[in-house]
């Protein structure tokens, strides 16, 4: 495998700004070699798109989508389908967080599967979500 790439790496990538560190970014990203992206900057990098740059909801789960599914980038921790399923919980609204869907797709890839959370909006799809350490 290959280097890890940052947050302002894949920003200047997909808003192409500003143009001479967009065309590093660029040089990088679509190389032959495997780059490893870790989850935490998937959540920055959408969050930076969607306050940063008033970039909708539903245009950064399908840019980050598409960048994921690139043959040379891969998920850091996190198996890709996973990674992908996590995304696409954030699409259709604001109720759940980039952050917490990268819980969740944490917690699906464990033995016992269960996050603690006083969420009641929390991802629950094939996951247990407890309130307290008895629930």
């Amino acid at each position: 495998m290959g280097g890890l790439l940052d947050t302002s790496t894949i920003v200047r990538y997909l808003t192409g700004q500003p143009p001479d560190l967009a065309m590093l970014a660029a040089q990088i990203i679509d190389s032959e070699e495997h780059l490893l992206i870790p989850e935490v900057v998937i959540a920055e990098t959408a969050y930076v798109l969607t306050s940063g740059y008033g970039v909708p909801r539903e245009a950064v789960v399908d840019t980050l989508i598409l960048l994921l599914q690139k043959r040379n980038i891969f998920p850091f921790a996190l198996r890709k389908e996973t990674l992908l399923q996590a995304l696409l919980l954030c699409r259709p609204s604001g109720r759940i967080s980039f952050a917490d869907a990268l819980v969740w797709a944490a917690a699906s890839e464990t033995e016992n599967k269960v996050v603690y959370s006083l969420d009641a909006r929390f991802p629950h799809d094939g996951i247990e979500v407890r309130r307290s350490r008895t629930s």
